[in-house]
């Protein structure tokens, strides 16, 4: 297959789980840094202006006890500022909103139908809208073992 790409026969439907693929939008986009950081709330915001924009933090995940190396923007976006109450808003893009979901949730896989009900928009806009031609900011169908 051309450029590594590989096809699958199967057909995303509402029920398809998805997630942010941190490694691709890593790969894919160079201002993924600089959009993380505009997640923040004011109070990190302010505290990552001045720290070193590649610092790794060791993370146990709470359901297996495992440590993990974690991007430490992502850990504070995720852990702090995505559970603030005017995080997501109605005035909030689909994209941005699902994203802002996914951070607020962990990146936990949710199916369209399930990010329609936090969103409130159609699942099959967010379906077509996020499995079409363009990769949004990462967000993409969860495959086990991502």
């Amino acid at each position: 297959m051309p450029d590594g790409k590989r096809y699958s026969l199967i057909r995303p439907t509402t029920d398809t789980p998805l997630h942010i693929d941190f490694e691709w939008w890593k790969t894919h986009d160079n201002n993924w840094r600089i959009f993380l950081q505009s997640c923040l709330c004011p109070t990190h915001q302010a505290a990552f202006a001045a720290m070193d924009h590649d610092s790794q933090i060791d993370f146990v995940d709470p359901q297996t006890a495992e440590v993990h190396s974690m991007d430490g923007l992502q850990h504070v976006l995720m852990s702090h500022c995505a559970r603030q109450p005017e995080f997501i808003n109605v005035n909030t893009t689909l994209v941005d909103g699902v994203f802002r979901v996914f951070l607020a949730n962990g990146n936990a896989p949710l199916s369209s139908k399930e990010l329609a009900e936090k969103i409130n928009r159609p699942p099959e806009t967010i379906l077509r809208t996020l499995l079409g031609p363009t990769i949004y900011k990462g967000l993409r169908p969860f495959l086990q073992g991502n």
